[in-house]
């Protein structure tokens, strides 16, 4: 099978599935659902193996109108983005096994789960903004009866807000690309920007508003101020694997789109030292402080993890507008810790749902002796989110503050490692009380009545091996930041 061929079964084959479990009105053996969904997940995650182990490629789909091609092209940054897509979606579905026992409509979740799965695939493969722009706006869509499953008014509600959201953020970034298409000599993702520097000459301040508009358009789907507020609606509502894949994958699309905007067309020459960095820089710092305090005060354990997945989101961000290297680097290291990490933090929310059925953090008292491998392994990445080393966590933000501190940067030089310090000991005060609580629940706790309520293996091993991933990319991260590095010095 060629390579090419590969890429292009990886974002068909679990689409096609997906949609063939939706429309196949036959009542299945559950067993026979979930081992239909194992073997998709399985293929697309070897399709994707296959790919990633390419060199560079590009396929022309078909052309949208005249110059407009649909095109799917896999480098550097895009294998990084499905790495952690096929991990992270492969683990919290076979999380999901068990999890979705106690929920209603099981078929049609798979369904629309492996069909998202196949659309993210496809926005690390886009090559050019259109067709980027393309798998961003069905992800939207695919991705939304994830939010509304067990279609309660809340869920609805919180829905509808979503798609809200995402559609106004679309549509600035759709605003802005319209501009960027007359002042650019491609709309191919090409490491370094493609703005045709002779028709922009006069027009800087028109491109410098496009930029704007589609950093917050697309910030949207990271939950970056001012438009963040879907973020702490939705993902809580929905089934526990799905806000797993929500926090740790879907806001990662906003990320991956602001990358290709600032440093694949517009280029990082062109807006560092701009107002808009700046305003990039404040709105990135704000949500990080905001987030984390927020979520500190929040008392619902899934909408408190909802809250800082808002704030971490937001490092990333900050890494990225300080366009040096070093931020970038960090940018990127967080990016892939956060994914583990959020996803493990939700899916042992969800065990501890299905468990017991406490939802309040204030109720979690004696926990970790009821569940101690689920806790330990909260524990773990609990301290990568936080920065504590041999985490990753710890290694993505010394990178981030190594780089405002190289930026040069009057002002956010020093207030932003300010900001991630107290971000850091936010993010201790709302993760550790669930351990310190869980395992050490005083004298007046009653242990005659204490019972292992333990969830089963299609629950725990994924959670061991997020947690083990979190710190593996802390304790050897050479190779790894290597890679990184190579990427950011060349978009550079």
């Amino acid at each position: 099978m060629s390579k090419s061929v590969s890429l292009l079964l990886a974002i068909l084959f679990p689409v096609l599935a997906g949609t063939a479990l939706l429309v196949v009105r036959k009542k299945d053996d559950r067993k026979k659902i979930l081992a239909y969904v194992g073997v998709v997940l399985g293929i697309t995650g070897v399709l994707v193996i296959n790919a990633l182990t390419t060199k560079e490629t590009e396929i022309v789909l078909f052309e949208l109108m005249e110059h407009v091609p649909i095109v799917l092209k896999l480098d550097g940054f895009g294998k990084l983005f499905l790495a952690i897509v096929s991990i992270v979606w492969i683990l919290a579905g076979c999380f999901s096994f068990t999890y979705m026992k106690h929920e209603k409509n099981e078929k049609r979740y798979f369904g629309f789960y492996l069909v998202t799965f196949g659309v993210l695939v496809g926005l690390g493969c886009a090559g050019n903004l259109i067709t980027m722009y393309a798998f961003y706006e069905f992800m939207t869509l695919v991705s939304f009866p994830l939010v509304i499953h067990n279609q309660s008014k809340e869920a609805v509600m919180a829905g509808l807000k979503y798609l809200f959201y995402s559609f106004f953020g679309a549509y600035m970034a759709l605003f802005g690309l319209f501009f960027l298409c007359r002042y650019t000599t491609t709309l191919t993702f090409t490491a370094g920007g493609t703005l045709n520097m002779e028709l922009v000459a006069g027009h800087e301040t028109l491109l410098l508003v496009a930029a704007c508009l589609m950093l917050v358009g697309f910030g949207v789907k990271a939950g970056m101020f001012p438009l963040h507020a879907w973020l702490p609606t939705a993902h809580p509502v929905a089934p526990a694997p799905a806000s797993a894949a929500l926090s740790g994958i879907i806001v990662k699309a906003g990320v991956l789109a602001i990358v290709r905007v600032v440093f694949y067309l517009f280029g990082a020459d062109f807006i560092r030292g701009t107002w808009v960095q700046y305003l990039f820089l404040t709105f990135a710092l704000i949500t990080v402080f905001m987030g984390s305090m927020l979520a500190y005060r929040e008392k619902v354990l899934k909408k408190r993890l909802a809250y800082s997945t808002v704030s971490q989101l937001s490092y990333i961000l900050f890494g990225i507008a300080l366009l040096n290297p070093v931020g970038l680097t960090g940018s990127m290291l967080h990016m892939i810790a956060h994914a583990f990490i959020k996803c493990a933090l939700f899916l042992c929310a969800g065990a501890i749902i299905f468990q017991t059925g406490i939802t309040n953090v204030d109720d979690l008292k004696g926990i970790g002796k009821k569940m101690p491998l689920t806790i330990w392994c909260f524990t773990i990445v609990s301290l990568g989110l936080i920065g504590i080393p041999p985490t990753g966590g710890f290694i993505s933000k010394w990178y981030l503050a190594t780089g405002a501190l190289d930026s040069g940067i009057a002002g956010f030089q020093y207030a932003g490692p300010i900001v991630l310090l107290i971000s850091a000991l936010l993010t201790a005060g709302y993760l550790l009380p669930v351990t310190i609580k869980g395992f050490f629940p005083g004298d007046d706790f009653d242990y005659d009545k204490l019972e292992k309520c333990e969830p089963g293996k299609w629950m725990t091993v994924p959670l061991v091996i997020l947690a083990a991933l979190s710190v593996v990319i802390g304790m050897f991260p050479n190779g790894l930041l290597s890679y990184i590095q190579a990427i950011a010095a060349g978009l550079m």
